[in-house]
C-alpha cells in the first residue's frame, strides 16, 4: 500500500459527511468575513467596474490572502473582464473561484511527485521530518497523523528530537501513548540527531512503515536552526538512504501573515516540500492558505479544522475554495 493511501477518503469524491461538516464548520469564521463582504459588494451590481475590483482587492487582503497574491488574482480577473467585456456579479463570483483554484493547482503541480511518495522500494520506512515554531500545533499534528496512519493499518514510530524543551518530549510521549504507537526518546537535553538516528534504527528493526521525527521549534538563531536540521538529515540518511522523504512545515493559520514570515525563515533553513496549516477553525484568516501556497511555491498538504483526530484533513484545493463560497450561513 502507498503510504498516503490512508488519506484517499479525504479527496472530495470520497469525503465523509462528518469530514465535510468539519471543513464547513472549521472555515466558518473565514467564510463569515469573506463571503458576507463579497456578497455585499456584488449585490445589485449589473456589471463589474473598477470600484468592484477595488473592493474585491480589499476583501482578499483582509482575509489574509496577502498583497502579492491578491494583486495576482485581481490581474487575472481584470484580464477576464476586459476579454469577456460584459461580466455580471454572478459571473465574477464564479471567475474568482476558478482563478483561486487555478492558482492553487499551479503551485501544487511542481511538487506533485513529492506529495505522493510511496514506501521506499528497498523496504525501509518512509521518513517524515516535522518542523515549525513552538505553539503552532506541531505535536498535535504529529499525533493526529500517527493516529490516522495507524487506523489505516500502517506501523508508525515517533522520534522525539525536539530535546530543547522538556514539555515537547513529554507532550509527544503523551500522544504516543494515546495513539498507541512506539516512541524513541532520550529526554530533554539529548542530542536531537542521536534521537533521530535511534528512531530510524528502531523503526527498521520493527519493520515499521513510517517514522515521524519531531524537531526543535526554535534555536537561538537561524544559523543554529539550519545547522541542527542539517545534522539531523545527515544522520538519518546514514540509516535510511534519502531520508527524510518529506519535510513538513506546520504553521498556525490564526497568525495570518506572520505564518508566511515563519514559512520564509524555515524555507531558508531547510528543504521544505509540504505545509500543514493548523487552527483554521479559530480564525477568520483562512485566506492565508491561498497566499502561503502561492508565495512559497510549496503546496499546502494538510489543514487543521478542529480538535478531533480526523480534523487534520488532506488539503483539497477545490473543496476548500468551494467551501469559502458556500452561502449556507
Amino acid at each position: 500500500m502507498g503510504i498516503f493511501d490512508f488519506f484517499s477518503k479525504s479527496k472530495k469524491e470520497n469525503l465523509e459527511p462528518e469530514q465535510k461538516e468539519s471543513l464547513e464548520q472549521g472555515l466558518e469564521k473565514t467564510k463569515q468575513t469573506f463571503f458576507s463582504k463579497l456578497t455585499r459588494v456584488l449585490i445589485g451590481k449589473s456589471r463589474v467596474d473598477q470600484d468592484v475590483l477595488d473592493e474585491l482587492e480589499e476583501i482578499l487582503i483582509t482575509a489574509d490572502v496577502g498583497v502579492e497574491t491578491t494583486l495576482k488574482i485581481i490581474e487575472r480577473i481584470e484580464s477576464r473582464v476586459s476579454r469577456d467585456r460584459v461580466i455580471n456579479s454572478e459571473e465574477l463570483n464564479q471567475i474568482l473561484r476558478d482563478e483561486i483554484i487555478a492558482l492553487l493547482e499551479e503551485n501544487a503541480a511542481n511538487f506533485q511527485g513529492q506529495l505522493k511518495v510511496d514506501k521506499p522500494a528497498d523496504g525501509n520506512p518512509y521518513v517524515l521530518m516535522v518542523v515549525g515554531v513552538n505553539g503552532v500545533g506541531k505535536t498535535t499534528t504529529i499525533g493526529k497523523l500517527a493516529y490516522q496512519m495507524k487506523q489505516a493499518g500502517l506501523k508508525v514510530v515517533l522520534g522525539a528530537s525536539d530535546t530543547f524543551r522538556a514539555a515537547a518530549v513529554d507532550q509527544l510521549i503523551i500522544w504516543a501513548d494515546r495513539v498507541g504507537v512506539p516512541i524513541v526518546q532520550q529526554g530533554m537535553g539529548a542530542d536531537p540527531a542521536s534521537v533521530a538516528f535511534d528512531a530510524l534504527q528502531s523503526a527498521k528493526a520493527q519493520g515499521a512503515d513510517v517514522v515521524i521525527i519531531d524537531t526543535a521549534g526554535r534555536l537561538h538563531n537561524k544559523v543554529n536552526l539550519m545547522q541542527e536540521l542539517s545534522k539531523i538529515k545527515r544522520v538519518m540518511d546514514k540509516v535510511v538512504p534519502n531520508a527524510p522523504h518529506e519535510i513538513l512545515l506546520v504553521l498556525d493559520g490564526s497568525t495570518g501573515q506572520n505564518a508566511f514570515e515563519q514559512a520564509k525563515q524555515f524555507a531558508q533553513a531547510t528543504d521544505i516540500n509540504a505545509l500543514a496549516v493548523t487552527k483554521l477553525d479559530g480564525t477568520a484568516k483562512g485566506g492565508v492558505v491561498i497566499g502561503i501556497s502561492d508565495q512559497m511555491k510549496i503546496p499546502v498538504k494538510y489543514i487543521g479544522v478542529g480538535e478531533k483526530m480526523t480534523d487534520l484533513q488532506l488539503f483539497d484545493r477545490k473543496t476548500f475554495v468551494e467551501s469559502l463560497f458556500n452561502a449556507h450561513n
